[in-house]
């Protein structure tokens, strides 16, 4: 398949997790679905669907990890280079050690600490938006092995 075609498929799908994410966000009111560094798992779940770090297990686990480990941090230390630090560290240590590293979960304890987060950020958007990317790339994923394309 055209590598220009491909390009605009993971594009669209990536643009249309956006859209519904954004959307549900929108008519909840109360309810964060979106955060950064969902656009960089997007980049892997729709761009490099058959990599590793792209696995269900990965982008879930890995953003539920050092998620949690961001909101501990947040609640017992108070933010400093050092503790930003050893979150990110630990964050990164525990993603390898559990097999569930995913890139863009790195962000997350500096994103959780920086913006003083709680324990409700863990609900949403983290394991909502994460599910939510994980669903639909599965679909997409599906119609890859459709139409026999490697990535």
């Amino acid at each position: 398949m055209n590598k220009y075609l491909l390009a605009l498929l993971a594009g669209g799908a990536a643009a249309l997790t956006v859209l519904l994410l954004s959307f549900i966000e929108q008519q909840s009111n109360h309810l964060a679905l979106l955060m950064a560094p969902f656009g960089a798992t997007m980049v892997l779940v729709f761009g490099l669907p058959d990599s590793p770090l792209a696995k269900p297990k990965n982008v879930i686990g890995g953003h539920i990890l050092t998620a949690f480990i961001g909101v501990v941090c947040a609640q017992l230390l108070p933010v400093s280079p050092e503790s930003l630090a050893v979150a990110t560290g630990l964050g990164i240590s525990l993603m390898i050690l559990t097999k569930t590293t995913h890139p863009p979960a790195g962000a997350n304890p500096l994103l959780i600490m920086l913006t003083g987060q709680g324990w409700n950020f863990l609900a949403t958007p983290v394991l909502f938006g994460a599910v939510t990317i994980v669903l639909l790339s599965q679909i997409y994923r599906k119609l890859w092995q459709k139409l026999n394309v490697k990535a």
